[in-house]
């Protein structure tokens, strides 16, 4: 009987072995790759061309010119302030761009839009100014675009048709759009963008943020900074946002619309 205790427990000791050694070999996790099927992104939305169509903004910036003249938006939105917010202010947004990333060689040849989604590996002692002034140098070159003379009206095509499928009208959205702009405190922009999800939406951004910080797509913009609007507007910040429909270039909202689905 003793000898049949005695083997039994060596058989229970070696199961109870096997058993601790089994346990101990964890399991390769998912987010090992095996060597012969190397890990892959799938490309997203925010990894698109925002600037224009399948380019971005190169670096050193240079400042692009005016598809039009600085009279041609008026009365909507004078000569004056065309001149002082394109040669001025976007002229200082470039300026100083190229400064920080002249402290920075490592970011030299990198695009705006490559800078600013990856915006927390760049250096920090120019981070700031590359969020501020790279999302100003982008901002402004999407804003000129979108708008344009002899423009305005309601959208067409697949954009009229998203529009109206999210907000109900056309007029609906102008209405929300423009209170998101008048809403906006301080410096901004109000912007109609697709996001990660495929839907349209409004959101207002912060100084010269861009939504492709948020990983998210922006169709067209209005500029909320004073400087946009002051000279002719003051502080009627409601009226210059009504206004602006009047110069929207819906055929390039449509054509950054098509894109964002790319």
């Amino acid at each position: 009987m003793k000898k049949f205790l005695r083997h039994f427990s060596f058989v229970l000791i070696g199961i109870l072995l096997l058993i601790l050694v089994i346990s101990c070999q964890a399991p390769a996790t998912e987010s090992e790759a095996s060597p012969s099927t190397p890990a892959t992104s799938t490309p997203t939305q925010s990894a698109l061309p925002v600037a224009s169509p399948g380019t971005e903004l190169a670096t050193p910036a240079q400042l692009p010119p005016l598809p039009y003249d600085y009279a041609a938006l008026e009365p909507h939105i004078d000569a004056e302030t065309m001149r002082l917010h394109h040669d001025k202010h976007h002229a200082a947004y470039v300026e100083k761009l190229n400064q920080a990333i002249e402290q920075s060689p490592e970011l030299k040849g990198k695009s705006v839009e490559a800078l600013l989604r990856d915006i927390d590996g760049v250096p920090e002692n120019v981070r700031p100014i590359v969020r501020n002034n790279g999302g100003g140098h982008l901002n402004h070159t999407i804003f000129w675009q979108i708008m344009a003379p002899n423009a305005g009206g309601e959208p067409t095509g697949t954009l009229a048709e998203a529009i109206n499928n999210t907000f109900g009208s056309f007029d609906t959205f102008k209405q929300q759009f423009n209170q998101a702009g008048a809403n906006r405190f301080g410096s901004g922009w109000v912007w109609l963008v697709r996001n990660p999800q495929g839907e349209l939406q409004i959101m207002t951004t912060q100084n010269q943020n861009n939504p492709i910080h948020e990983g998210i797509y922006p169709i067209l913009g209005n500029d909320v900074w004073e400087h946009a609007y002051y000279l002719k507007y003051q502080n009627r910040r409601p009226e210059y946002l009504s206004n602006w429909w009047n110069v929207v270039n819906w055929a390039e909202a449509e054509r950054r619309f098509v894109q964002s689905n790319a």
